[in-house]
């Protein structure tokens, strides 16, 4: 393996275990899932409205002319470049405003058992907040609706 792929992989650890010690000290400081819920997503969108910049600038990407294409540069083309994997698109709704990302493998959860007092967690959150602020910066967005349904 080469030392790009080694220095990737070792860095994708690290951010999934201080991930995970992030989770656990919110778990610590709130009271019920639901507030550490939307503490996951207030962060998480704050890391998108800045993500958005460096996407755009390391991509060369330029504007999309629809939410589709939006979609598709999101699944083909960010998730793959700031974490390794590909999601695919799929319900897309009738309207075309909304769509579910499909994670085969999520790499926020290795390394990970959640208590039995912490079931309803929504452990990856964090991802949907930075799909919701990445997604409200850019002018073709459409006001994006991102939801989380797998726990």
């Amino acid at each position: 393996m080469s030392r790009q792929a080694n220095r990737k992989k070792m860095s994708s650890e690290l951010f999934t275990l201080t991930y995970g010690a992030l989770v656990t000290q919110l778990c610590k400081d709130y009271e019920n899932d639901e507030d550490v819920d939307k503490q996951l997503d207030k962060m998480g969108y704050n890391i998108g409205v800045r993500l958005i910049e460096d996407f755009l600038a390391r991509s060369n990407v330029g504007g999309c002319h629809d939410f589709r294409e939006t979609a598709d540069v999101i699944a083909k083309v960010a998730f793959k470049m700031y974490l390794g994997i590909t999601p695919s698109i799929t319900n897309w709704s009738p309207a075309g405003d909304e769509f579910s990302l499909i994670l085969e493998n999520n790499p926020l959860v290795d390394f990970v058992e959640l208590p039995d007092n912490h079931s309803s967690l929504i452990y990856s959150n964090l991802l949907c907040g930075v799909l919701r602020g990445a997604l409200e910066m850019p002018r073709h967005s459409g006001g994006a609706r991102i939801f989380a349904v797998d726990r």
